[in-house]
Formats: C-alpha cells, structure tokens, sequence
C-alpha cells in the first residue's frame, strides 16, 4: 500500500514571535504551498533525497546558489530526527511498533526559509506517513508538540509551537500558551475560527530574504531566559495583540485588524533587528494604503487590504518590481482535493 500524506505552508497572522515564550498567536493555513511525503513498505528503510538534497552542481555559482536558497541542509535531517522522535514517542507511550521497513519520498514547494513554516511542513507530514504506517492515532495537540520537539530537542533549532499547531489543525487557530497551562499539560487553548471572519488577506514572499528562525529565536530565548525586561515585557504585548484580534474577528469586525498588525511589526522592529528587505516589504504594502507584518522569521509578509481587486494587482505590481512574489492565501480546501492528513 501507497501511502502519501501532506502538510501546507501558513504565516502567523499576529502574536508571533510569542508562541514559544507563553503568548497568544493567530495563524493561518496556506494551502497555496505543501510539503507531500509518500511511504511504502520496503525490505530496508530507505529515505529518497529530494531536489533540496542533492549533493551534485554543474559549477561553483551553482553550489553558491543553492546554498543561498537552501540553506546547508535540505530535508533529510528533519526526516531522519522526526522518524527518531515518532519513535520515542510511541516507546514511551507505551505503543509497540511492528518490524516493517519503509521507503519515504518527499518533496516540497513550500519557499524555503521565508517564515512560512518549510521545516514544519516536512516534519509535520513525515509524522502523518508514519502514523499511518504504523497505525498509530495522535491527536492533533500531541502532534504539534512532537513536531516541536523534532527541531527544538532532537536537532536544536529555535522554535516555537504556532506552526506545528496551525500544521496539525489547520484553518485559522487562535492560540494562547499560557503559562499555567503549558505547565500543567504541556500544550495550550486552541481555538479553531471561522476563515470568513477575517478580512481580503495578502500574503508576499522575497526568496532572497531567506533567514532561518533559528536566528531569530535562539537570540529571544536568550533573552527571555535572563529575564530581560524588555522582551518578557514585549511578549505580554504581542499576546494583547492577538488577543484584540481575535475579539475584532468573533465581532464580525475582522477589517479592523489592520492597524493591530502594523503595531505588531512595529513592536518587532524595537525588540529585533528587521533588515532593509524584510522592512521594504511591508513598506510596499503600506504604500499601497494596507497593513502587513513578517509572516514568520523573515522573508515574508502577511497583510490586510480593503479588498479591491485593482488594489491587489497594483500591490502584485509593485512587489514584482523588488523581485517578491504575492499571493492570495488559500485557506480553505477545495472541493476535490486530497486531505492533508
């Protein structure tokens, strides 16, 4: 038996960068990108690099090129430590596995390292091939927890639980990680929302902007942990944020949230530094009279507009014109199309 699974892309909509640190974040699914993983039982395990791994360049520039795209590793370490970690996990909840071997391919069109959640994508649907593999049922909240721990035990990469949450879920989610409640059960509230809620969104994404999160978050998490003022306190804002919006969208006021996101990013730009690129692309979509914030770590933006159409292309115009590409998010599943988990 053939098994193919898949996981999307999605970009916080506000709140981030707070998940990780017991803040409340609204995320979106982009099913306008997917991560698919097929598995099938073979005599030995066997994982298939994928065009991200190839090891062979036709020249110098070319091995420089792929490097500034995809960074030093592609996709099998994050498919070699998800395996190890779906493999704990069932040993320590007490799940016995059977002794097939399997053969796992993978491939991926989620923009790499623009803050859209690549890594997580291939994590994410590794552990559905597996699960499905091995008849293994997780629920959504424990699968998100064990896609974190993918990156941040197993591989030591920054991170926090949003894309993972919005990944296993899917949709719109608010999320809120309070303390208490991430201490008590190791998770927190997720709220599923209604995707008519939210206002015409746009989201724009620069290739060459790529940063890792872990840039990002392993100088945050530093900070945190000393208990430093200024971020615990920027924290409580980005939760307040989100928090806002939420209310704004279950009040069917969802076109106000424009000006919450412009504070977000604002917010982010005193606690972090935001380079020239990531700055113009907000700046292009201000220019244009709407309202956008980093969808991630960096290299992409999510915003609001008043909906016009001609408003869309002349924005989709002007991101062209500095070499980003703009979207309009899919968030919903098409009729017809094959289910994510």
């Amino acid at each position: 038996m053939i098994i193919e699974t898949y996981a999307h892309g999605r970009a916080g909509l506000i709140g981030n960068p707070s998940d990780g640190y017991f803040g409340k974040t609204i995320s979106v699914i982009l099913r306008n990108f997917t991560a698919r993983v097929v598995c099938y039982e073979s005599p030995l395990l066997n994982i298939a690099p994928c065009q991200q791994d190839r090891m062979n360049f036709a020249s110098l520039r070319e091995l420089t090129e792929d490097v500034q795209v995809n960074g030093y590793y592609g996709g099998l370490r994050l498919i070699k430590a998800a395996i190890k970690r779906f493999v704990d996990y069932c040993r320590d909840s007490g799940v016995a596995l059977d002794g097939r071997n399997f053969t796992l391919e993978y491939r991926t069109d989620i923009p790499v390292r623009v803050g859209l959640a690549g890594s997580s994508g291939i994590v994410t649907a590794t552990l559905r091939a597996l699960m499905r593999f091995y008849q293994v049922e997780i629920p959504p909240h424990l699968l998100a927890n064990l896609a974190l721990s993918v990156e941040l035990q197993e591989l030591g990469i920054g991170a926090g639980l949003q894309d993972r949450v919005i990944q296993a879920y899917e949709g719109v989610v608010f999320m809120d990680f309070d303390r208490a409640l991430m201490d008590a059960r190791g998770y927190g509230e997720y709220q599923s929302l209604d995707p008519a809620l939210l206002p015409p969104l746009f989201v724009a994404y620069h290739d060459a902007l790529s940063e890792g999160t872990e840039v990002t978050h392993n100088d945050l998490r530093s900070r945190f942990n000393r208990g430093d003022p200024e971020v615990l306190d920027a924290m409580q804002q980005f939760a307040a944020l989100a928090q806002r919006a939420r209310d704004l969208l279950l009040a069917g006021r969802g076109a106000e949230i424009g000006p919450l996101l412009v504070e977000n990013f604002a917010l982010r730009t005193r606690l972090i530094e935001v380079s020239h690129g990531n700055r113009e692309l907000v700046a292009v979509a201000a220019a244009q009279g709407a309202s956008a914030k980093l969808a991630g770590s960096g290299g992409a933006v999510i915003g609001t507009y008043d909906g016009d159409p001609g408003r869309f292309e002349a924005m989709r115009r002007d991101y062209a014109a500095i070499g980003a590409t703009l979207i309009h998010p899919q968030i919903e599943q098409a009729t017809g199309a094959p289910d994510a988990a």
